[in-house]
């Protein structure tokens, strides 16, 4: 692998604490085009942007590779835990016939992650690939990692150059922003989807003449559900969900059953039956995460014994708000065990108090085709929430709300 030796150009203007002020002493190379790098990067944004709800927390990010001027790759980040935009750019260059020799130019939104997660560092997979330039739009937030991506692409000898304004972050990935603002580096919890389905009418409970008196969402809204439950960490659920409808939880095609979520169940009385469907063997096509009850410390021995002689995990919690498991231990708890996208599934109770405790970062509202219904309606809630980033979509009979929750 050939590089030529390389330095940090700075075109734009570079946070002073991201990178040593050594590495932007420079201007930019002659051979730079910049009107097209611009319209390259404007370009990655807005494809980019349209999978906001299916990467967050994760940032959006497009990459795009050149060669002589020309687009030979192109990539997003399009589902969480999935693979990145340059992995995804790389793999279309190598698909294009181009020789990977003459691929002279990596563009990408934001810097190139530098640590493993779900997916390899693409730092590496760049200086693998051989690529001499790299051009990014803006640097990770991530106090860190800002800046260490870009310092290894230069110090194995990969011209860098920041071209910032243009795909920023407050454009087209406002909740990554969010996501490391420092009070959530303080009390650390996990991004919190929450979903549910309603009647036209905002219930949550169907009239009982309508599927089975459970069921609300059309066939494609379900297949939705089972894609975004083989996305997460975990999925939550409150125990009147799980004594009126007496759920699985399970992950079944078309979504990911490699890896299904925990199950949570908040039960503070201990109410959950031995007997209940979280405790049965998943059938074909079908997947269950292991059953985690948290409830109050202390709480009655004999039924902890036989929910623990059931296959569930029990968790003794402070008691929080009217009673109940303490929503602060909850979120800490699950962070601690590594869960750090996970999807709320409950009833108005359990939901109401997430919004009170602003523990809720995004949404997943799903209106089926009929009216009526029972129970209370989460319409009031939502009227007083500041959604952004909104999108409203049609899947099969159903209206879809996606949205971020400031």
């Amino acid at each position: 692998m050939a590089h030529r030796n390389g330095s940090l150009t700075r075109p734009r203007a570079l946070h002073a604490d991201a990178v040593r002020a050594e590495n932007m002493v420079q201007p930019a190379l002659e051979s730079l085009n910049e009107p097209l790098l611009r319209r390259v990067l404007q370009e990655l944004g807005e494809q980019a942007a349209l999978h906001r709800f299916e990467v967050d927390p994760n940032p959006c990010v497009g990459s795009a590779i050149l060669a002589g001027g020309e687009i030979v790759g192109r990539g997003v980040h399009e589902v969480w835990g999935g693979p990145h935009a340059e992995l995804v750019a790389l793999a279309a260059a190598e698909r294009s016939g181009t020789p990977a020799t003459e691929w002279d130019t990596l563009v990408v939104t934001l810097e190139p992650c530098s640590s493993t997660g779900k997916t390899g560092p693409c730092v590496q997979a760049i200086l693998d690939a051989g690529i001499p330039q790299v051009v990014v739009g803006a640097l990770d937030p991530d106090p860190r990692h800002s800046g260490k991506g870009l310092e290894l692409l230069r110090a194995a000898g990969v011209q860098v150059h920041m071209l910032e304004g243009i795909a920023s972050l407050e454009a087209i990935s406002p909740h990554f922003l969010d996501w490391n603002k420092p009070e959530r580096f303080r009390r650390p919890r996990p991004w919190t989807i929450a979903k549910w389905a309603q009647t036209r009418t905002g219930q949550l409970t169907p009239p009982e003449d309508f599927g089975e008196g459970r069921w609300i969402s059309s066939g494609g809204a379900l297949d939705e559900v089972q894609l975004l439950r083989g996305r997460v960490d975990a999925i939550l659920t409150g125990i009147g969900t799980v004594l009126a409808d007496d759920p699985r939880l399970t992950v079944r095609t078309p979504g990911d059953l490699s890896s299904p979520p925990r199950r949570v169940i908040f039960d503070s009385m201990l109410r959950t039956s031995p007997d209940a469907q979280l405790f049965a063997q998943p059938a074909d096509g079908e997947a269950a995460g292991p059953v985690t009850i948290l409830t109050l410390a202390g709480m009655d021995a004999p039924r902890a014994r036989a929910l623990e002689a059931a296959g569930a995990q029990l968790v003794g919690m402070h008691t929080g708000e009217h009673g109940h498991v303490s929503l602060r231990d909850a979120h800490s708890w699950l962070w601690e065990q590594g869960c750090r996208r996970v999807l709320l599934e409950a009833g108005p109770t359990l939901l109401e108090r997430h919004f009170a405790a602003e523990y809720i970062d995004q949404l997943r509202v799903y209106t089926g085709a009929i009216n009526g219904g029972q129970g209370p309606s989460m319409g009031e809630t939502l009227m007083g929430e500041k959604l952004e980033g909104r999108i409203d979509r049609e899947v099969g009979d159903d209206s879809v709300l996606d949205a971020f929750v400031r």
